[in-house]
């Protein structure tokens, strides 16, 4: 004789989790039924402060990604030489590549327009899984020594942060576009201790308008991650410009147009070749998309190696055409970088960043503009 055997209870999906706790969340606000100012002000405040902590870890992930790298693995491999330059960029991007095309692809790139996207054509809606995989995607790419920049990730991951707690909420889609301009503001505050620049690029380039409410919210998160920053990375600048720099003679404002005009033709040289890089890897097909940063890694090793023939100049630990490159830029800025270095430098850099972006490293383009940008004003 059968028995029929009660049925099982299918374990909870993290979605249907996610639901409840949208659901218990949405039913004690209308419980309490907040001013819609109130539920502005606390989410904008709630988004600066998770941009600001975002900005810490995210810089943390990076030092430590830098230190495995370019301090303990040469440490453990001393008889292979300078073999570690090429290693450390091929294994980064074996690891970026499929973190990225399994788990997010957005994550891909620069991040900035993955966001703006977002709000003009998706309501402001950013996968919640997004924060994550940009954080470690972006802080594997630069601390394993990829040429790209920390601004756009930081800016990706504080606009999903922002876009998840406004679909948490189910706040509408005006809303949530302001929360994702709220996550912008606080990533560019926090990691360049510039909470006016936080809020001006986030009205600008993420809502494309200025309206009171929008900056009203946006600056009281540009404010919370600043004040995170501050506490954490000290108050510092992002550049230290030397106090003896100023104009000496109204003559020097002759030259300037003409270092725009050479700026906008490097800015134009830099962004096709970024885009003809990601053109040339999209259509290398008999090679699988996640397997293409490692042979961005290996080419920019392969570049780090013919610099110093090509300059004159060697590299102690890590070449200069690696990371973020700010302290690069300083040095420009206290006129220590001679003709020869800056120019080289100057090409080298787009090289390098096209290879990692073009190749499908995950970081942003606006940290190598300022370096070419830095090297070119040295040159000129």
């Amino acid at each position: 004789m059968l028995v029929e055997q009660p049925e099982l209870e299918e374990p909870e999906s993290p979605q249907s989790l996610g639901t409840r706790l949208s659901n218990t969340i949405s039913q004690w606000i209308d419980r309490i039924q907040p001013s819609s100012e109130l539920v502005l002000i606390v989410t904008a405040l709630i988004v600066g402060i998770g941009a600001g902590l975002g900005a810490v870890v995210f810089r943390y992930l990076i030092n430590t990604v830098g230190w495995i790298g370019y301090t303990w693995f040469p440490r453990i491999t001393a008889g292979w030489g300078k073999a570690y330059v090429v290693i450390i960029p091929a294994i980064g991007g074996m690891l970026v590549g499929p973190l990225v095309y399994f788990f997010a692809r957005e994550a891909k790139g620069h991040g900035v327009p993955e966001v703006m996207e977002a709000v003009a054509l998706k309501g402001g809606r950013i996968r919640p899984r997004v924060a994550i995989i940009k954080s470690l995607a972006s802080a594997i790419s630069i601390g394993s020594g990829g040429s790209v920049g920390r601004e756009g990730p930081i800016v990706q991951i504080g606009s999903a942060l922002g876009s998840s707690l406004g679909q948490l909420l189910r706040l509408s889609e005006d809303r949530v576009r302001a929360l994702v301009a709220c996550g912008a503001a606080g990533g560019i505050a926090a990691t360049f201790n510039a909470p006016i620049a936080g809020v001006i690029f986030a009205l600008e380039i993420i809502l494309g308008e200025f309206t009171l409410q929008g900056f009203s919210t946006v600056v009281i998160s540009s404010v919370a991650a600043s004040v995170i920053g501050r506490v954490v990375f000290g108050d510092v600048p992002g550049f230290i410009i030397p106090t003896e720099y100023g104009v000496a003679s109204l003559w020097e404002f002759l030259f300037y147009p003409l270092l725009g005009i050479l700026a906008a033709l490097v800015g134009v040289l830099y962004t096709r070749a970024i885009y003809w890089t990601e053109d040339l890897f999209d259509n290398w097909k008999k090679v699988p998309e996640w397997v293409k940063p490692s042979i961005g890694g290996l080419l920019l090793g392969g570049l780090a190696f013919a610099y110093p023939a090509i300059s004159g100049v060697t590299w102690d630990r890590i070449p200069q055409v690696y990371n973020v490159g700010y302290d690069i830029i300083e040095s420009a800025l206290a006129n220590k970088i001679l003709f020869g270095v800056a120019i080289t430098l100057m090409f080298a850099k787009l090289i390098a960043t096209s290879l990692t972006i073009g190749s499908g490293g995950s970081g942003g383009v606006f940290a190598p503009s300022l370096f070419i940008g830095a090297m070119l004003g040295a040159t000129f």
